[in-house]
């Protein structure tokens, strides 16, 4: 990424903010100089976008060039970026499917151009949902068929016709297109995210719809006081058991769950309901097919990705980009752009952020979190710039978005604006929390929970870069893994759920951790909170989709609504502690004050205490120990009384606490703080306070 900036002396490049990154963490003084060469990378790329595309705004609406456009004569103009091909042609139901009867023009760079022109009775020569392909003469001669990387609409045909996907042409009439009736959501204080995937939204064995959606799980998302949905498997992808991360066609959205408008009107009912609207977006890596991927698109091995080792992910046996290349890089930025204007997507959560920022693709890595490992030669400069772009790109056109980056390594300043030196992102994903929740579950019995090392990796996190924390995600739910729900309760869940079942001790144990597990995930673990679709009541099973393995079943592919529906089962507690700690943090907002004070954590009784957002946590994690007039330390003094309590009946708890009584602190200091309370902290049990 050479240029007039990085040839010079990187102590010489002028970095606005510096001063405020290396002022807060004085341990990246000694990599000045590799944070000043990554910024010149960066700022060369933005002063070439400026000086031959007039800026990053008119660069990342590469969709508005390339692709089939029909114009206001309802003639077609058709352009690709093939720089490998010999020669390139479109071909489809519209010519009879003559390989060679529409031949491209030649332009620079690796362009092609073909300018089609109207019918004699002046319509558009290419037919709303008509197969088109695009045809590629390699250097060998041969003619391939391949879909345009800037297809809008794939569709998958019959098995009977094989499984490759099809290019249909999306241009409806104009009574058929849907037109947004509500604004964007704002962008909130306390990101509280439901992460989720259309396709398995449905009760019934099959694919769900974006209609479905918007009508049946939309409504349950806002009940629950979430304030965000993040979708996962939008962007097109030809096997559905990938979950959406071997993306073929990037500007598509996916055609099982319907429609692009009807995408559109999902996003739109989302936005009516206040909910502000994430997109996964996979620009790590893409799958490997060649006849409607990516891959080989010019007949080369090069072109989109890095040819040879560099450009194949060894454990996901998929393509990496070559994000040095300027073509790459619009066509990434662009799709951005694409679903943020096309759509109305409110941000972005980046997958495989590691991946990207590694040379070793963080395979085998351990990242011990020496400031080396992320200043060293393993770092690809190339993707970290693109990755400074994206983000810069976004936060400049529109100030209401958010990213998220999957990042497990810990890379300083990924969170902190392009502007200090930073990456440039919202937040990162708390990746260690889940981790380190399953491991406990699977691994040690409660009365040897190290209570120190769970408060260690809630509260592990960088200084004013945002993380957002979560005990599970759809990564744990998948087959091979188990919910919390399950490692709690696992068989136990088919036979004692029922409310006038017999008591049954694991399952009480399940409940009561289950909730607590969340609470002290979401008190303290970071600045938002996550939770994947059907944990919230502690979703039995597995999610596997169908796949031969497994008979192409949909059974594990769907969420069980049903349960949570029945008065008579037990997921309905876990639900009501879901809703009620949500709408809590929405009325005190402590997501978004201080991360908080961790005044007590006592290994023998499994006590934790701490404040944030004017609220007092106590945890008792101890299995069998309740403890009667337990003085804990507070900062504020005054008159308490509990707002939420994991032990209510109401969340099938045994209600050992009474929520009417006030509680009055002394002025006399306790573990640091200057005031103390005394409670009663029942067994495997978490109050929060407030001030009366």
């Amino acid at each position: 990424m050479g240029g007039k900036l990085s040839s010079l002396d990187p102590m010489q490049v002028e970095v606005p903010e510096l001063k405020t990154l290396l002022d807060r963490d004085p341990y990246l003084r000694p990599y000045e100089r590799e944070i000043r060469r990554r910024y010149a990378c960066f700022q060369d790329y933005v002063d070439k976008v400026k000086e031959h595309e007039g800026g990053l705004d008119n660069f990342t609406q590469g969709y508005k060039y390339y692709g089939i456009h029909v114009n206001n004569d309802n003639s077609v103009t058709a352009r690709e970026w093939a720089p490998g091909a010999v020669q390139v042609f479109l071909t489809g139901d519209f010519n009879g499917w003559n390989r060679e009867g529409h031949p491209y023009k030649k332009l620079e760079y690796g362009k092609w151009e073909l300018q089609i022109p109207a019918n004699s009775d002046g319509s558009c020569p290419i037919v709303h949902l008509s197969e088109v392909k695009v045809v590629i003469r390699t250097q060998s001669g041969e003619l391939v068929d391949r879909l345009s990387p800037w297809a809008t609409y794939v569709v998958q045909p019959p098995r009977v016709e094989g499984f490759t996907f099809k290019h249909r042409f999306w241009n409806p009439p104009p009574h058929e297109k849907y037109h947004f009736k509500h604004d964007r959501a704002k962008k909130p204080l306390s990101l509280r995210i439901y992460e989720c995937h259309v396709g398995i939204a449905s009760e019934e064995p099959k694919v769900g719809t974006y209609k479905e959606f918007a009508t049946k799980i939309v409504p349950r998302i806002v009940k629950l006081g979430y304030n965000a949905i993040q979708l996962m498997a939008v962007m097109e992808h030809a096997y559905y058991a990938s979950f959406g991360y071997q993306v073929t066609s990037f500007y598509a959205a996916s055609s099982r769950y319907g429609t692009p408008e009807e995408l559109k009107e999902m996003v739109d009912i989302a936005h009516e309901h206040g909910l502000y609207v994430l997109l996964d977006v996979v620009h790590s890596h893409a799958s490997k097919n060649v006849m409607d991927g990516l891959n080989q698109y010019d007949g080369t091995n090069s072109c989109f990705f890095h040819d040879g080792p560099r450009g194949e992910h060894s454990l996901w046996d998929s393509r990496l980009f070559n994000y040095s290349e300027y073509e790459v890089l619009r066509f990434l930025l662009s799709n951005l752009r694409w679903f943020t204007e096309e759509y109305r997507f409110d941000g972005f959560r980046f997958d495989g952020v590691t991946s990207m920022l590694y040379h070793s693709r963080g395979i085998g890595e351990g990242f011990s979190g020496h400031y080396d490992e992320y200043f060293g030669l393993n770092v690809d400069t190339e993707a970290l710039v693109y990755l400074m772009l994206a983000n810069y790109m976004l936060h400049e056109l529109y100030p209401n978005v958010i990213t998220i980056a999957e990042d497990v390594s810990g890379m300083p300043g990924s969170c902190r604006p392009v502007a200090e030196g930073g990456t440039g992102f919202d937040y990162r994903l708390g990746m260690a929390i889940p981790d380190k929740w399953i491991k406990l579950l699977k691994e040690v019995r409660d009365d040897d929970w190290n209570i120190g090392n769970i408060i260690h990796t809630l509260t592990n996190r960088r200084w004013m870069e945002k993380t957002v924390a979560y005990c599970e995600s759809h990564d744990q739910a998948l087959v091979g893994d188990k919910t919390i729900a399950f490692w709690l309760m696992d068989k136990e869940m088919y036979t004692h759920m029922s409310t006038i079942s017999e008591q049954s001790a694991i399952i009480d144990r399940g409940l009561a951790l289950h909730k607590m597990i969340r609470l002290i995930t979401n008190g303290l673990g970071g600045e938002a909170y996550l939770n994947f679709m059907g944990n919230e009541f502690g979703h039995p099973e597995w999610l596997d989709f169908p796949r031969a393995g497994n008979n192409d079943s949909y059974h594990y592919a769907r969420r069980q609504w049903h349960l949570v529906d029945d008065e008579l089962l037990k997921y309905k507690f876990l639900n009501a502690f879901d809703c009620d700690m949500n709408h809590l943090e929405e009325r005190y907002g402590w997501l978004h004050k201080d991360s908080g004070y961790v005044s007590c954590k006592h290994e023998d009784d499994k006590v934790v205490v701490f404040e944030r957002g004017e609220l007092l946590f106590v945890f008792n994690f101890h299995p069998t120990k309740s403890f009667t007039g337990y003085r804990v330390g507070l900062e504020i003094p005054g008159e308490y009384k509990v707002v939420l309590d994991t032990d209510n009946g109401k969340y099938g708890g045994f209600q050992r606490v009474d929520s009417n009584v006030h509680h009055f602190t002394y002025p006399e200091g306790f573990s640091g703080r200057r005031n103390s309370i005394k409670l009663y902290l029942p067994s495997r049990t978490a109050q929060v306070y407030a001030k009366v």
